[in-house]
């Protein structure tokens, strides 16, 4: 089976669908492949505790971003300002594009 990639890609605008952070925006900072895992700036926080090394001198409780599953994020679409479901789009040149469903907007990746 050919990998056809996801719905978000890195430095995409989601929203998160489904579990403690449903409702919340944030840009996607890193996509995990094979897990099926996307990490999104300022969402599902998560405390570790780490012991004092040679790399930090400083030992305690931080605070990172944990990986969510990509099928509870849904890509924000600029026009209606909330995450809505993506549909395919072959342009006439032969490329691909994605369009919102419920506005029928183009959306442009960076």
């Amino acid at each position: 089976m050919k990998f056809e990639g996801f719905h978000v890609r890195k430095n995409d605008l989601v929203e998160v669908m489904a579990g403690k952070e449903k409702g919340k925006t944030g840009k996607v900072l890193q996509v995990f492949h094979k897990k099926d895992r996307v990490l999104v700036e300022k969402v599902n926080f998560i405390k570790r505790h780490s012991r004092p090394s040679a790399q930090t001198r400083q030992g305690g409780i931080i605070q990172k971003e944990a990986p969510l599953h990509v099928s509870n994020v849904l890509l924000v679409c600029p026009k209606c300002n909330k995450g809505t479901r993506m549909g395919k789009k072959v342009l006439e040149g032969g490329g691909k594009a994605l369009v919102c469903k419920a506005c029928g907007e183009q959306i442009e990746r960076k």
